[in-house]
Parts: structure tokens; sequence; C-alpha cells
């Protein structure tokens, strides 16, 4: 289950996801008819799932990896959230998203593999995906052989989750690269755990490379 949100924040959730970039007011208002402002903008920004800034006059909002999180938790449902609405349509959309749900796991896909491009991403050379993951540890690593966290690693890579993971199982199996689950476990995120990859039945959270 996911932290429900009201209707207004679940549909600027879902419209943000649906863009997959940088939104501003003006622009919500013209597609769903209403800005995020206020207390609702807020918790929204507090809970880590959008950030929002005043670029110029209006607020611009685009998901974090842990909105984008929430948003693929929240297909799952099956029934809008409460207070459940009088609108047939509302209900028929949550069947709608569960079936997609259903569709997008059984392909290995997140939903930023699937919005946010007017294309699907092409898929990226082994050799080309690899220098990636090195040159992305280098930006992100703070002493030699860290630990680096999958959740910060993969939106730097411009690849499809899929070939990520087969090219990490590889560099794991060939012992080019670490890759550990995270110890405290109550220090995950819903972010966390969708970036995670699942090794021999279980999760690893966390990247080492030795040899840069």
């Amino acid at each position: 289950m996911t932290d429900r949100l009201g209707h207004k924040q679940t549909a600027a959730m879902f419209t943000l996801m649906v863009l997959g970039r940088e939104v501003p007011n003006p622009e919500l208002k013209e597609l769903v008819g209403f800005t995020l402002v206020g207390k609702e903008r807020t918790q929204l920004k507090d809970a880590g799932y959008i950030t929002s800034e005043q670029i110029g006059r209006p607020f611009v909002h685009q998901l974090t990896d842990r909105g984008w999180a929430w948003c693929e938790k929240e297909l799952g449902e099956g029934t809008p959230p409460p207070p459940r609405p009088q609108s047939t349509l509302c209900s028929v959309l949550y069947l709608v998203l569960g079936g997609f749900d259903q569709f997008r796991r059984g392909r290995d896909l997140r939903l930023a593999d699937v919005f946010g491009t007017s294309a699907p991403p092409s898929p990226v050379p082994v050799e080309d995906l690899e220098t990636r993951i090195r040159v992305a540890y280098r930006e992100l690593v703070t002493e030699p052989r860290g630990w680096v966290g999958l959740v910060d690693l993969r939106p730097k890579l411009g690849a499809p989750a899929a070939e990520v993971d087969a090219l990490l199982k590889e560099l794991s199996r060939a012992g080019k690269i670490h890759l550990v689950p995270e110890d405290n476990r109550k220090a995950l995120t819903a972010a966390d755990h969708e970036a995670a990859i699942r090794i021999g039945g279980e999760d690893n959270h966390l990247l080492s490379i030795e040899a840069l």
C-alpha cells in the first residue's frame, strides 16, 4: 500500500508522471484545471515527492525519484484514494491504471522508462553503458572504493532499467563491481527499494568499484 494522497494531489502527481518533466503552474492549470499551491504543494515537496521552485513568478514542479516510486505503487492500488469519488470514470481509470501496471511489471519497466520521452529509449551499447556507470560512480563517490546508492546512480545513466540491471549483474559476476544491501533497512526510502537490484534472492542497494 502507498501513502495515499488526496484526489487533487494524486491528480497532480499523475500529471507530472505522464509529462515526465518540469511543469509550471500555468501549464498545469491549462491541462487539468488547477494549480499546485499552498498546503497541497508544500506537503508534496516536504514528503520528497516533487521539487517545486518559484522560477520567475509561477511555481515549477517535477517528480523526484521518490515521487516516481510513489506513482508506481499507486498504480497498483486498484481503487481511488478515499473519500471514494462519485464519478464512475474515476473508478474505471484506476482499473485501467492497474492493467497498465501489470503490463509494465511483466516487461520489467519503470515509469521513467515509459513517460517523459516521445520515443522509447534506444538501447545503449554495453561498452558505453559500462563507461557511464564508471563516470557516474566517480561523480558520486566521496572516498576511494566508497559505496554509492543505486538510487543516485541510475538517473545519471540514461538507459532502460532492464539494460542497467543486466550489465550490473554481469559486472558483479565478473568481480568488476561489488553490490551489497543497505544494512540500515529503516533508512531505505521507497525510491531506494525501487532502485535496488535483486541478486540471489536479495535486494542490493549500494555499489562500489575498486579500479576506475
